[in-house]
């Protein structure tokens, strides 16, 4: 299988100039991606008005790209091992970039879509990719410090997103938050060209799981569409979301059962969750893609129509949570290497579900400080989970295991994602048709804050640092 040169000094404890080189260069893609989800998010409005589109049809631009992300993010294992892991992340940034250009230059709705979905398939493989060159080059040693360094700058993305959207919006337009992903774009590909460590081996991987991508791929886009269709205002009970989810179910199970006979190397290897560490440490990114998503959609949604504050303003009241995830994100990855990952991941529940009291009985009207401290020890509490949590998955897999690994994490943490942002909203939209906005939203923090709780059962299983 392919395997990446590590710097000189990956079987020592320093984080040196080379790693940390290349971890500058690997946090700039999944920035990228992050920062264009937030961006776009803003401005879905602004642009269907210009393209003459309703926003059912310009929903689409936001699911197709989701779409596109959950159907190639299983092949990141093996495009790393067949072509190689420095040359699939540098096409697919190549591919983000090409589709962000041509984004910009959408004629229309169905153009936007299906450029949304080029960009997708890049942006996809970007982030798992990326990973696993991390992990390899790293060693077990460094690896929690330089997990905490690279998810350090990705917090801020939620906050600079909607800022940045709203700024670009007011002074240039909805096509320039496509458009400004070019000069980053081309910035990141000759910095990854220059210093990510060289493929030591391609092109000796195994070959492609066409099977397993004929079932995973779409079982995982139904998914998707399932619970993106649901949290659009179907709800769960409609005769296309159940459809879309009863196929996904019934796809991914095929391919499981598929996974476990394949002679071969499939698509992703479900037999790494017979693995303790593995299973526990995915399961909770699971839970945690749902909390995390979940409240990345609520809490811009409060301060815009509770607090009334404008895209901008909320952005800039997120900045305390951002500030929180930044300084736990680094204790978090520093203390992954000394110690146990189980009370690091159970303070930062902890941690979370405290941050989420306060925004419960937002109908009550809490003074602005208690809100302001509540953010900070939200952010405080997903910061200290995430460095732990990464760690363990990639301790409980061999180096060669790496990038197939990272896909699979990144997938389930995806679908999670797309399954928390679709219960909040649609919990949200039935607290609004029988409610006062600030009490539909209190009780929807409830339950986000029994989505965060959920986050113990799996954490409370986690290994010692020794058997993870």
């Amino acid at each position: 299988m392919a395997t990446i040169a590590a710097p000189p000094a990956a079987a020592g404890t320093r984080l040196d100039a080379g790693l940390l080189r290349t971890a500058f260069v690997l946090v700039l893609g999944p920035i990228l991606a992050l920062l264009d989800t937030t961006i776009v998010s803003v401005g879905i409005e602004a642009t269907g008005r210009d393209l003459g589109a309703p926003l059912g049809t310009m929903q689409w631009v936001s699911a197709g790209y989701l779409l596109a992300i959950a159907t190639v993010m299983p092949l990141a294992g093996w495009a790393s091992e067949r072509f190689g892991a420095k040359a699939t992340w540098i096409a697919s940034v190549a591919l983000f970039a090409g589709g962000s250009a041509l984004c910009g230059l959408a004629w229309s709705a169905a153009s936007l879509i299906a450029f949304r979905v080029l960009q997708g398939l890049g942006g996809g493989l970007i982030q798992p990719v990326g990973q696993a060159m991390l992990v390899r080059a790293a060693g077990p040693r460094r690896l929690g410090r330089i997990l905490g360094t690279t998810l350090l700058p990705i917090t801020f993305a939620p906050v600079l997103g909607p800022l940045a959207g709203g700024a670009l919006l007011e002074w240039l337009g909805w096509r320039w938050m496509f458009l400004v992903n070019i000069p980053v774009g081309l910035l990141t590909l000759v910095l990854a060209a220059r210093f990510l460590p060289r493929d030591a081996e391609r092109g000796k991987g195994s070959r492609l799981d066409a099977r397993g991508l004929v079932l995973l791929s779409p079982g995982l886009a139904a998914l998707v569409y399932g619970f993106s269709s649901a949290g659009e205002g179907a709800g769960f009970g409609s005769a296309r979301v159940v459809a879309a989810l009863a196929a996904g179910a019934l796809l991914v199970a095929a391919y499981v059962v598929h996974a476990l006979r394949h002679s071969g190397e499939p698509l992703i290897d479900v037999r790494l969750f017979a693995r303790r560490g593995f299973a526990v440490a995915t399961s909770n990114s699971f839970l945690q893609g749902a909390t995390l998503y979940g409240s990345m959609l609520l809490l811009p949604l409060y301060y815009q129509q509770v607090e009334h504050a404008s895209a901008l303003e909320a952005g800039l009241l997120l900045a305390p949570q951002a500030l929180g995830t930044a300084v736990a994100t680094l204790l978090g990855g520093r203390l992954a290497d000394r110690l146990a990952p189980r009370p690091l991941v159970l303070a930062g529940i902890a941690l979370t579900l405290l941050g989420t009291v306060a925004f419960t009985q937002v109908a009550a009207g809490p003074p602005a400080w208690v809100m302001v401290a509540s953010l900070v020890l939200r952010g405080a509490g997903l910061g200290l989970m995430m460095a732990p949590g990464m760690a363990t998955v990639y301790a409980s897999v061999g180096r060669h295991e790496a990038a197939r690994a990272a896909g699979a994490v990144n997938t389930v943490n995806r679908v999670g994602g797309s399954l928390g942002t679709a219960v909040m909203v649609v919990i949200l939209q039935h607290g609004l048709s029988g409610h006062a906005p600030a009490a539909a939203y209190g009780g929807t923090f409830w339950w986000a804050f029994g989505l965060s709780a959920l986050t113990l059962v799996p954490a409370l299983l986690y290994p010692s640092k020794e058997n993870r």
